[in-house]
């Protein structure tokens, strides 16, 4: 037989199902639409997986002992919304509970009786370390004994993955114990996670350590970050990095307090602030980072306003942005910002550039037969952009528009 025709055939019967094994499908008449139901509304649903992640010392793991407080005792969340009171449940692979966690849980005013914290699994008489990877079944049938478990954290997340934390297809299959888990008992899975340290600046979301997976998998990931105020003053915004199931902009300041909530015993505790509005990137930049921005915006604008004082050729006008400083990306806003015209120049020629004041007609290219070009330039319109091209873009002959170039 053929080695090839040999594989194929070894490849479909792999893949042929196991007698008995049938795909189980519902149709959408058998349905009904359901809300999400909130625990706290628009940040916090039940039966979902959360991600809470940030820089180490931004406070996300009092943050979520201030989350557990206010559902022990039914209290009031950053929005002034209340909150259905119910039990939590806690595992941290990093902190003590009786040294650090219950005490921040106390600090925030939580109900103590309504606090169970997962401290180990008992296999055979005998207590062991508590793994998110493979006692989620066993976690299970606690939460049930329990009864009324609503919040549910998870610290480090990362703790329930067994292989590569990095491998999109390995904590997609890890996660699943925990998505499974808060919607069998109805309660608000929150996994706590770093930034990593690449990526600054970028898209908040992106940034959890690890594979894209923990973001992906998780229907909100909140953000938590200290940043700068124009004071110089640091400021505490948590806010909705991604939400699949709502909103996902907004949030609220915070700051981190130290008290004795027992006589010796002292703890942090997170005191909301003011509702802020704006997506998280925004909400986390930093005023330097929003002034830098805008200050090499400027200087592209008045770059250009020096040098368009004719029309200018944009290949000619890129060599003398990069050798003066400019990205070409900030020349490319300032041009919008100033509304520069662009001007093909003909059609062997590249594109030039003037100020809108200008009017100028597009220069002439030297040519024995000038006549025969202008009739050629009519296909692209008076102003030479028929084909749709912008200061950003170039045109080649035929008409179409190129990014090459630029």
């Amino acid at each position: 037989m053929n080695a090839g025709l040999a594989a194929v055939r070894a490849g479909m019967e792999a893949a042929t199902p196991v007698p008995g094994d049938v795909v189980v499908l519902i149709n959408g008449a058998d349905l009904t639409p359901e809300p999400i139901r909130w625990l706290w509304p628009g940040w916090l649903a039940l039966g979902k997986l959360h991600m809470l992640a940030g820089a180490t010392g931004q406070g996300k793991t009092t943050i979520a002992m201030k989350m557990a407080a206010t559902v022990t005792v039914g209290g009031h969340w950053a929005d002034g919304s209340r909150c259905e009171p119910g039990n939590v449940l806690i595992w941290s692979g990093e902190d003590d509970p009786a040294d650090t966690l219950l005490p921040r849980l106390l600090a925030a005013g939580a109900d103590r009786t309504r606090c169970y914290f997962v401290s180990g699994v008992r296999v055979e008489g005998e207590v062991q370390s508590f793994d998110p990877a493979r006692h989620m079944a066993a976690l299970e049938e606690q939460a049930r004994a329990v009864g009324g478990v609503k919040l549910l954290i998870v610290d480090p997340v990362v703790s329930a993955v067994r292989g590569d934390s990095h491998k999109n297809t390995e904590v997609r299959r890890a996660l699943q114990p925990v998505v499974d888990l808060a919607s069998r008992i109805d309660a608000a899975a929150v996994g706590i996670s770093h930034f990593s340290k690449a990526g600054a600046g970028a898209d908040p979301a992106s940034r959890v350590v690890g594979s894209i997976a923990f973001a992906a998998v998780a229907r909100v990931v909140l953000v938590a970050a200290k940043v700068k105020t124009e004071n110089g003053e640091d400021r505490g915004v948590l806010a909705r990095g991604k939400s699949n199931i709502g909103p996902d902009e907004g949030g609220f300041e915070y700051s981190i307090e130290q008290v004795e909530p027992s006589p010796g015993i002292v703890a942090s505790r997170i005191a909301w602030g003011q509702s802020v509005a704006g997506t998280a990137r925004q909400l986390l930049a930093e005023p330097d980072e929003h002034r830098s921005k805008a200050t090499a915006k400027g200087k592209a604008e008045s770059f250009l306003r020096e040098r368009l004082t004719a029309p200018t050729p944009v290949n000619a006008l890129m060599r003398e942005a990069g050798e003066a400083g400019h990205a070409w990306h900030t020349v490319r806003r300032a041009a919008d910002s100033l509304g520069v015209v662009p001007r093909k120049g003909g059609l062997k020629e590249g594109w030039y550039w003037q100020l809108p004041e200008d009017a100028q007609k597009p220069p002439k290219v030297p040519t024995r037969n000038d006549g025969h070009l202008r009739q050629k330039l009519g296909t692209f319109g008076e102003s030479g952009d028929a084909a749709g091209c912008s200061p950003a873009v170039d045109a080649v002959p035929n008409g179409a528009c190129s990014e090459e170039v630029l």
